[in-house]
């Protein structure tokens, strides 16, 4: 493919927004030089561009995006920043654009960057509207909408658990719900920690710390410390949910793939009337004991023909993260493939099984989904 270049005016002509734009020593410009395999050089708000066709279009389109994203608030003079993780998750909603050009009724997407997900549904919070950066993840939020419960499965970084937060927060503030539950198994991750001080609180908190991280961001610390006073938020562990009936609550189940059988059945039990269930996971960090199956990959084969569960799969391409996370994933998906043998005769017989089993089972849940 032949090499192109490039030029164009940014409009208006405000230096102190293309220095937002462009970031401290032109960072932001150097990272999507770096992702997208294009040169970029500037003077004052004139650009240039040199590289392969597409991603010369690419990066202009991009460039122009950003700058519409410096536009200073309202009752602000100021420029409005554009930072590090917002030119990443801009190019990875740019990739998985080209990647994925059809909507969900098959046609061709249409010029727009927002043209995929027309018929996507976002998500209201005090941070401000929160969207599909690409098309698995407009995929899930679809699915939460759709269905009483639906399963967001992959990697870590994908938004699974965020989303789902947003979609509860949505929920609440839309009235649809009266509380929301979440609540994650409490197993450590592949160490041990020993006794730990405190009261009961004190004690799982570590646990739930990712829960109330997304929490913080879209309501602020003192509205989630009022709605937790008042009951309306709940966070525990998943072995408080043994006995209840969950009527009227949106129901998050966190780090699935630590859950049991039998504790993943009890959950799936509890949900009520007018209540929403979203359970996610990620099937390759499994912290249970080697002779315990996970709940979460029995949960796939068990309910894949189920109509009114939606499951989603997440792959690396969906990691909203910093770029070298979904490298890691990559690797060592490849990795794991390229040594599998060896793994069988490390995990022993039922390793195999339990990874082929599995595979299987994505693969049918997928269809069925689709179908």
């Amino acid at each position: 493919m032949n090499t192109i270049t490039q030029d164009f005016v940014l409009d208006p002509d405000d230096k102190d927004r293309i220095a937002y734009l462009v970031g401290p020593e032109d960072e932001n410009l150097k990272q999507i030089e770096k992702r997208l395999g294009v040169k970029i050089s500037y003077s004052g708000a004139h650009f240039h561009l040199e590289g392969k066709a597409g991603h010369v279009k690419k990066a202009y389109k991009l460039i122009k995006s950003l700058y519409v994203d410096t536009t200073p608030i309202k009752g602000s003079k100021k420029p409005s920043e554009v930072t590090p993780d917002m030119v990443h998750l801009a190019i990875t909603e740019t990739t998985s654009l080209e990647q994925d050009s059809t909507d969900y009724s098959g046609e061709q997407a249409k010029g727009s960057i927002d043209s995929l997900y027309a018929k996507a549904n976002n998500f209201k919070t005090k941070r401000g509207f929160i969207k599909a950066r690409t098309s698995n993840q407009s995929d899930y939020i679809n699915k939460i909408v759709s269905h009483d419960v639906s399963f967001g499965i992959g990697p870590a970084g994908t938004g699974k658990t965020f989303l789902a937060v947003a979609a509860a927060v949505d929920a609440l503030e839309r009235n649809e719900i009266r509380r929301i539950i979440l609540t994650r198994p409490a197993v450590e991750a592949g160490e041990k920690l020993g006794f730990l001080p405190g009261d009961l609180s004190q004690k799982v908190d570590p646990y739930l710390r990712p829960l109330y991280d997304a929490l913080f961001e879209m309501l602020g610390f003192e509205k989630v410390e009022k709605l937790i006073e008042k009951q309306i938020i709940e966070i525990a562990p998943l072995a408080y949910m043994r006995g209840r009936t969950l009527n009227d609550s949106f129901i998050i189940l966190d780090e699935a793939q630590n859950t049991t059988v039998e504790q993943m059945k009890m959950f799936l039990t509890r949900i009520g009337f007018n209540s929403h269930a979203v359970i996610t996971g990620d099937p390759s960090q499994i912290d249970l004991p080697r002779n315990v199956r996970s709940g979460l990959k029995h949960a796939m084969e068990v309910l894949k023909s189920v109509e009114e569960i939606g499951f989603t799969f997440f792959e690396s391409s969906d990691v909203v993260r910093h770029p070298v996370v979904a490298a890691i994933v990559n690797a060592y998906d490849e990795y794991e493939k390229t040594h599998e043998k060896d793994n069988q005769h490390y995990y022993g017989r039922n390793s195999k099984n339990d990874s082929s089993s599995t595979e299987h089972s994505e693969k049918e849940v997928s269809n069925a989904s689709n179908n």
